[in-house]
């Protein structure tokens, strides 16, 4: 049955509650990085410097004694401000070159004289009636060198699709606890060093190592959370993780709201992730990726630290989990091949078969499609105007209700038939958009949020959908290579909106057709809703063929019904002793 948000919260044990809360607060921190430069790298008006001291400043019928007067009336880059300098010379200011007129008569601000022009040579005048000081302010990112502040964002972009990719592999080498430490840390220690980069170039290799850590926090800790929540309560808590990186998004507006120095800025969205990078060291491995591993010991190690905080006086045992001795499983394992049990998994373990690989393209697509069309409908919403702040808090609010309505349509009608409607859906918005007269721009902008909304649904289950499909081996490998394929959408996503210039449609058009192709092909993954999670390829790829459960066709220290037991045995254990 359908599982409430409170029914949620209330459901989880105190250990997992402690453990899950720990983990998503840390997500917020990375909502607030991927989104630190919105404001961080704003371009204000501007004009060149001036070659000496002015004494008048005229902007077509408007006299003022300095410049910073003059930006209130500035509407537009083609603007230029006439100034005249105290020695009586007269120089026109435009953004990106300024002309002396060669006969210095009378101030006025339409002249057809001689004129020469000059390059900015002397650096340039900025409005800084919203921002003190941006990065491209402080670095005349601007002009010849526009293209340096254009690259911020897709170069931070990069390193988050690296980082999913580094991070989820390294987290199914080595655990997920360790990524964890190393990433929060990293978030922290690279988000301060951000602030005291000395030029542009040390800015972007430092943000480009804090958009790796970010990056990996965030697909390891879906999978962390994942691994440690029961069955009823996953869909929940793997969306509440969205929810604070939506939260992270609305702090990056309150923040920009309140500081408008950049680099005084980052430090405070900075110290956002320092409260969990002093408790993250306490938080354990899973005994999913421990029993994986065969470290059967540590495994019963944490599951004797979870009954102890649930208040579970008879804990599981390992070997009861898993229906056979530790020494017997050890032992039914030397007849098989000795290298299996070290066996490191790797990115073509995703295409060991061909239902595995036909399941690893359909997410990817949907991973794709989903950043996609999320990107390209929110940078069709700043047609919306108002305050920018404002702006941007609705965005990351609008999210709450989009996170809701999937939690609750995955937990009454099943993860793939959640996902399918919604891909459909957005691919009809796609195409009614383009049938809406462009003088109706409320209906527009409507039908635009609703298509955000749409693919923002299926955005937002993928995540618990892709942990679902894999086993435990190469899970987070998964949902890293998902979280890269998700990176290049959003990397695509700028240049798909520059097609309009060809056809205004164009960005409409193309997401449209790779949300109805996921929709289409994510009728042949199987349903994951109710069902435990697996822990070999074999048992993935038998989820696939057969709507039943496997168990009965594995080996018990294999099973992933065996593992499901650690997932619910505070629950049950809990019920006896009552």
């Amino acid at each position: 049955e359908g599982f409430s948000s409170v029914t949620f919260f209330l459901s989880l044990h105190r250990f997992q509650a402690c453990v899950y809360f720990a983990s998503v607060f840390q997500a917020m921190s990375c909502g607030i990085h991927y989104l630190a430069s919105v404001f961080m790298a704003v371009t204000p008006n501007f004009v060149c410097g001036i070659p000496g001291n002015v004494s008048s400043v005229l902007f077509y019928n408007s006299t003022e004694s300095s410049i910073e007067d003059i930006w209130t009336l500035w509407t537009s880059a083609e603007n230029y401000i006439v100034v005249q300098l105290e020695n009586g010379e007269i120089w026109e200011l435009n953004q990106c070159s300024r002309s002396k007129r060669e006969v210095s008569l009378d101030l006025v601000y339409e002249y057809k004289g001689n004129k020469s022009v000059f390059s900015c040579s002397d650096g340039f005048l900025y409005d800084d009636t919203k921002w003190k000081s941006t990065v491209v302010t402080q670095w005349d990112l601007v002009c010849d060198q526009e293209w340096l502040a254009k690259l911020i964002q897709p170069t931070f972009m990069l390193g988050v699709l690296i980082g999913a990719v580094i991070f989820g592999d390294i987290a199914d080498r080595l655990g997920r606890r360790r990524v964890i430490w190393f990433t929060s840390a990293g978030q922290f220690v690279f988000g301060i060093a951000v602030a005291f980069t000395f030029d542009y170039y040390s800015f972007v290799i430092v943000r480009f190592f804090l958009a790796m850590v970010s990056s990996g926090y965030l697909v390891v800790a879906f999978v962390y959370v994942t691994e440690f929540v029961g069955i009823k309560a996953r869909t929940w808590a793997s969306m509440h993780v969205h929810a604070f990186f939506a939260m992270g998004i609305m702090v990056v507006a309150l923040v920009g709201f309140l500081v408008r120095t950049w680099w005084v800025y980052q430090i405070f969205l900075s110290i956002a992730t320092l409260p969990f990078v002093l408790c993250c060291w306490m938080l354990p491995e899973t005994p999913f990726w421990l029993l994986s591993e065969e470290r059967y010991e540590d495994a019963q190690k944490v599951i004797n630290i979870m009954a102890r905080w649930n208040k579970v006086s008879t804990p599981c045992k390992v070997s009861e989990l898993c229906s056979v001795q530790q020494d017997d499983v050890v032992s039914g394992r030397m007849g098989d091949n000795d290298t299996s049990s070290i066996k490191k998994h790797n990115i073509l373990d995703l295409f060991c078969n061909w239902h595995i690989a036909r399941r690893t393209i359909t997410v990817w697509l949907i991973w794709f499609t989903g950043s996609l069309g999320y990107y390209v409908f929110s940078l069709s919403s700043v047609s919306l105007g108002g305050n920018e702040y404002l702006n941007l808090f609705l965005i990351g609010a609008v999210e709450l209700p989009c996170y809701i309505i999937a939690c609750i349509g995955m937990d009454k009608l099943g993860r793939r038939n959640t996902l399918i409607p919604f891909l459909i859906l957005s691919a009809l918005i796609c195409v009614l958009i383009m049938f809406i007269p462009q003088d109706f721009s409320i209906l527009i902008i409507l039908a635009n949020m609703a298509g955000k909304f749409s693919i923002g649904v299926a955005f937002g289950l993928i995540y618990l959908y892709t942990a679902e499909l894999y086993p435990t081996i190469v899970r987070s490998l998964a949902v890293g290579s998902g979280s890269m394929m998700c990176r290049v959408g959003s990397v695509v996503a700028p240049f798909c909106v520059y097609l309009r210039s060809v056809w205004i449609f164009m960005p409409l058009l193309l997401v449209g057709i790779m949300a109805l192709l996921s929709g289409v092909l994510t009728i042949m993954l199987p349903e994951t809703l109710g069902k435990p999670l697996t822990n070999t390829l074999v048992e993935a790829t038998e989820m696939g063929r057969n709507k039943k459960s496997c168990s009965g066709k594995i080996p018990p220290a294999h099973s992933g019904v065996t593992l499901e037991k650690i997932e619910m045995f505070g629950q049950e254990r809990a019920r006896t002793e009552k």
